[in-house]
């Protein structure tokens, strides 16, 4: 039989399906479980991400989704204000998606995150496949399904994917760059390269310079396993890095060139670039603290605890991310002695390997050793390599351990440390579940002594393998699966989520559900406590109104408590946002006095702005940015928006120390030149 005729005969086979059948059940040489694996999977990784969604959701990002509903300048620019007078502190890709989302459907919290959990759900199935196509044959369909249930239940990952933060879409176009990138290794095609480094760029426009941490394993995979001369890689990846500057920096050319007086101010910049805000704020103040850039957190990395090399290993980060690092460490320590040895057999390329395992090792030293603000759910960016690194893992370990008593110890010794150290994480709780941790230990145990003892007898029989493997399931996902489910059973904390129960460590984490705080507002939606800082969970710079992001004066992040049902989808201004000072009389007054203004009032902060704009649908100015310290504002713009009526009301004084927050100069034209409204504490009418 000629080589034609059993590629003509595997095709038939491949096609002997109907395409409904190979979308839901796979090919006919698939194993017969591995299809319906992975749509059960991913049904599970949806639910998890979309179940009872209402009231979820950051109120800094949520005014910003409302606000791009009700003018396309503002969806374009980002600005937390229809009026467009300032921007958030990110670039907008990711708050498209979910305004286009609530302009389709209309406003609310379900046409907002529902985008959220779709994006992660797809990044769970665009690992699945990247690892499957890492292996031939089964060993692909089983690495591949073990990626996907680790991605699905990642605690922080879970939290995310239920808010409306940037990283749920960072992580979806990082996952789609590192997908094409090996089919470009596996295929040899430069287009595959070239989308690699498009979607890096577009998660450059979701979330900065986050996203070219991936851009050294890329790098690395393809001028290592690339075939065909040094020269052509370099090259391509030359082309490659065209493609990634324009992906990532059209927004901001075109955002920069555009006339500073008809665009708004580009929030968390130090002058009104988004270049300031690229290299500083959202840059090197990230990694090296305060004092590096605009903002930037102060030291000691806000609320993920301090810098070090065991950070993601601490009370805050440990339950969120780290419970099956140290077998990553194992995987990757294996992998590279048998590409060292020469062993390998049937095993992923090595391209994957340096994909995943240089992608683990850069977010790690990044997120480790930064001295900028740093909050718990920027390592949902981890869970791809940790997922694809277990699944490749766990494949390659089990056949050394079939196949070679010399190297039968590793799988062993990666069940062990993995158990041992979700003993560690779950017993830092010990009120929390108090059994589980013990049940862990006893499946390591089992799963350890079953898989050294059938070595040692050299029969592994089905049922051992059996029993080995439900063991070492229990030991290796018990803990994250039982974090992975908190967020579930109540409404995440939009300003900074998190999974599990509270470790009592870091900043202020003393509530339930691993939630800072454990305050309610009247509305059921869990408070915000004062350690969050602004809306989106930034810690304050020190010397700011509250040091380095410390709890508010009345400890629940929020003066007023009282929902006044605004119908937007489980939104509503509680108090004017966190710390807003805004009561209800106050809104009801400002909605009925706005006139022809542009602006229902002027306010300090973001934290005192988003609150407001949730509860009226009305454009809030908030002059001195998200953290309330930005350069925005001047005696000069403040008098000509008033002389022209687009702004009648500021609110001055109260908390964060009145506009601009220290800007002593706009604060006292405001109360030399405007009158103080009877009745309003801190309101000022500047157009009598």
């Amino acid at each position: 039989m000629t080589a034609a005729t059993v590629a003509k005969a595997g095709h038939r086979a491949a096609s002997s399906r109907g395409l409904l059948s190979r979308v839901f059940l796979g090919a006919e040489d698939d194993p017969r479980w591995s299809r319906p694996a992975m749509w059960a999977v991913l049904a599970v990784a949806f639910v998890m991400y979309a179940w009872a969604l209402s009231g979820n959701a950051n109120e800094y990002y949520a005014a910003t989704v409302l606000s791009g509903t009700k003018s396309w300048k503002a969806f374009f620019f980002g600005a937390l204000d229809a009026g467009s007078y300032i921007t958030v502190d990110k670039p907008p890709l990711a708050l498209w998606v979910m305004g286009l989302s609530a302009r389709l459907f209309g406003y609310g919290t379900w046409s907002m995150l529902l985008p959220q959990a779709l994006a992660g759900a797809a990044s769970v199935g665009l690992v699945y496949s990247a690892v499957r196509r890492a292996f031939p044959g089964t060993s692909g369909d089983v690495a591949a399904l073990v990626a996907g249930v680790v991605m699905t239940l990642t605690p922080i990952t879970v939290a995310i994917n239920r808010d409306n933060n940037p990283d749920t879409v960072l992580v979806l176009l990082l996952v789609l760059a590192a997908w094409f990138c090996l089919e470009s290794l596996r295929t040899g095609r430069l287009r595959s390269l070239l989308l690699a480094a498009f979607f890096v760029g577009l998660g450059f426009n979701a979330k900065m310079l986050q996203a070219y941490l991936v851009v050294p394993a890329f790098g690395l995979a393809y001028l290592a396993c690339c075939r065909g001369p040094w020269l052509r890689r370099v090259g391509h990846l030359l082309a490659a890095g065209v493609v990634l500057v324009v992906s990532s920096a059209w927004w901001m050319v075109i955002t920069d060139l555009w006339p500073k007086d008809s665009r708004p101010y580009i929030g968390g910049s130090t002058d009104n670039t988004v270049w300031d805000l690229v290299i500083g704020y959202n840059g090197l103040g990230r990694v090296f603290g305060q004092g590096q850039g605009n903002g930037g957190g102060g030291g000691g990395g806000g609320w993920g605890g301090d810098p070090g090399a065991g950070r993601l290993f601490n009370d805050v980060l440990a339950g969120q991310i780290s419970w099956l690092l140290p077998f990553c460490v194992v995987a990757l320590a294996f992998a590279i002695v048998m590409r060292l040895r020469r062993l390998t057999d049937g095993g992923p390329s090595g391209a994957a390997w340096l994909v995943w395992g240089v992608w683990l090792v850069v977010h790690y030293v990044v997120f480790s050793f930064s001295s900028g603000t740093f909050h718990p759910y920027y390592t949902t960016a981890m869970a791809p390599a940790v997922a694809a690194l277990c699944g490749m893992g766990v494949v390659v370990m089990w056949q050394a351990y079939r196949r070679s008593r010399t190297w039968s110890w590793v799988l062993p010794l990666a069940v062990a440390v993995t158990g041992a150290w979700s003993f560690v994480v779950l017993r830092r709780t010990p009120e929390w579940v108090p059994w589980l941790a013990w049940v862990v230990l006893g499946a390591t145990l089992v799963a350890v002594v079953v898989l050294v003892l059938a070595r040692v007898r050299a029969q592994v029989t089905a049922r051992i393998a059996a029993i080995a493997l439900a063991a070492t399931v229990v030991a290796g996902l018990a803990g994250p699966a039982a974090y992975a489910v908190t967020p579930l059973q109540s409404q995440v904390n939009g300003s900074n989520p998190t999974a599990g129960p509270s470790t009592g460590g870091g900043m202020g984490f003393g509530g339930p559900g691993g939630m800072p705080g454990g305050g309610q507002f009247a509305g059921g939606r869990r408070g915000q406590q004062g350690g969050d800082g602004p809306p989106n969970g930034e810690a304050q710079p020190g010397g700011e109104g509250q040091p380095n992001g410390e709890a508010q004066p009345n400890g629940e992040g929020q003066t007023g408590t009282t929902e006044r049902g605004s119908g937007r989808g489980g939104f509503g201004g509680r108090g004017g946002g966190p710390g807003g000072g805004v009561s209800d009389a106050m809104a009801k007054y400002l909605v009925a006095n706005q006139g022809k203004a542009t602006w229902l009032v002027a306010v300090n902060s973001a934290m005192q702005a988003s609150g407001l704009i949730l509860s009226t649908g009305k454009p809030v100015m908030a002059m001195g940015g998200f953290t309330g310290s930005d350069p925005a504002m001047t005696v000069d713009r403040l008098q000509s928006l008033v002389s022209s009526g687009q702004l009648r009301y500021v609110m001055s004084g109260g908390e964060g120390g009145g506009p601009g927050r220290g800007d002593t100069e706009v604060t006292t034209w405001v109360q030399a030149n405007c009158t103080a409204v009877a009745g309003q504490d801190g309101l000022y009418d500047c157009a009598k």
